[in-house]
């Protein structure tokens, strides 16, 4: 079976490796790429003086490597895993999701929190007391306000700083000849893909909502699905655990049942 995968070109070997692993035939068509933000002065701006900050959030592996990538140490890393973020120790880090949190320790960090769920509300919640205090939010240009308005509401200050941009993606020819044949899944890993996606099936004379084969969209979570579903999307299934082996094992499912 035909599985379309939509995120960036740099993200999408290890979700095509475990594609292939499942009996599964991946088909690269790259809808975004992911461009850092250049002279970022608002970020340097809050590194410099992250100890103002109670919690940095990371919200994606993208927001990971350009806040660290770039520096020659992370400045962020508290000297324990209980930094309070009151002056004394430093930030505490959440990261949502099993990858984000992976990436922060590749760079040494143990995150002090990785939320159950990924809506905002959860997230803060676990964030304890926030009253009066600021969180940290390194985000991309088009992220959804669902979490620093939960932030707020808690009375917190959510200080959002754009980190990336995600931009449409060069057609790739290959992908596109693959999907006009006909793909058994489109796969949508944020709501920026589905956007895209769309966006460019339209450029090239697809009707996205009508495609060959009318393959199946699968989402890797909930937030997704909703873009997915706003966009006219009515096949869709979704992976219970909001990861790309989530998403694998959804697939398979699927297979099996149908």
């Amino acid at each position: 079976m035909k599985v379309l995968i939509t995120r960036p070109r740099a993200q999408a070997d290890d979700f095509a490796d475990q594609l292939r692993q499942a009996g599964l035939e991946p088909i690269l068509f790259p809808v975004i790429e992911i461009r850092p933000i250049e002279n970022n002065a608002e970020l340097e701006d809050a590194l410099a003086d992250s100890r103002k900050y109670a919690w940095v959030i990371f919200t994606s592996v993208n927001a990971v490597n350009v806040v660290f990538s770039p520096l020659p140490s992370p400045r962020l890393r508290h000297p324990s895993p209980c930094g309070r973020g009151d002056g004394g120790e430093g930030a505490k880090i959440a990261a949502v999701g099993a990858k984000t949190a992976a990436a922060l320790r590749q760079r040494g960090i143990e995150p002090d929190f990785i939320p159950d769920e990924f809506a905002g509300a959860n997230i803060a919640a676990g964030l304890g007391d926030l009253r009066g205090k600021w969180v940290l939010l390194p985000r991309a240009e088009i992220a959804s306000p669902e979490l620093p308005e939960a932030i707020r509401r808690a009375g917190g200050m959510a200080h959002e700083v754009i980190v990336y941009r995600t931009l449409p993606a060069a057609i790739d020819k290959e992908g596109l000849a693959a999907l006009n044949r006909g793909v058994d899944f489109v796969t949508f890993t944020s709501p920026s893909t589905v956007t895209n996606f769309v966006a460019l099936a339209r450029q090239h004379h697809l009707d996205p909502l009508h495609l060959p084969n009318a393959p199946t969209i699968a989402c890797i979570g909930k937030v997704t699905e909703k873009a997915a579903r706003a966009a006219g999307f009515e096949k869709i299934i979704t992976a219970k655990e909001f990861t790309t082996e989530g998403l694998v094992s959804r697939l398979v499912a699927s297979r099996v049942v149908s």
